[in-house]
């Protein structure tokens, strides 16, 4: 049975496929994520993050947008913005403590992104999750998703 980690691993690369242009990659995403072993409720859990990602991509790159300083959106490496884009959503959309949802972006930016991925993924993540004004304008303006278990 796969870990949640393993599951945000599957989704960060599903985010990036997407990104990169495979619109479809949703429709492979419960079998890619049977490949990798993320079953039963970490299979729910990492398709709740897939789907609701993908759902508020627009609001999602908005609230990136402004966290970043002396940075433009664009130049972010793929792998980042899908990094943090998981990471915006888990952080609005669940009740997984800011630490481990930050913590598993870190350990992601270290695997996939470019050596100063971590600090920079660590930066942006930590000021969404400390900024609880704009944390909870993008929770409120998800009234309609319930929240995770985590």
């Amino acid at each position: 049975m796969a870990t949640r980690s393993q599951a945000r691993e599957v989704i960060v690369g599903l985010l990036y496929a997407y990104h990169c242009g495979n619109t479809n990659i949703g429709h492979f995403a419960a079998e890619l994520l049977e490949e990798k072993h993320v079953r039963n409720r970490q299979k729910d859990f990492a398709l709740f993050l897939f789907e609701g990602t993908l759902a508020r991509l627009p609001q999602i790159d908005m609230i990136i947008k402004g966290l970043l300083k002396d940075w433009n959106f664009e130049r972010l490496g793929d792998m980042e913005k899908a990094i943090l884009r998981l990471g915006v959503f888990e952080l609005m959309a669940t009740e997984t403590d800011r630490a481990v949802v930050i913590d598993e972006a870190i350990g992601l930016a270290k695997k996939f992104g470019d050596e100063n991925a971590p600090r920079f993924v660590n930066g942006v993540l930590d000021a969404f999750g400390r900024d609880s004004a704009l944390l909870k304008a993008a929770q409120e303006s998800d009234l309609a998703q319930p929240k995770k278990e985590t």
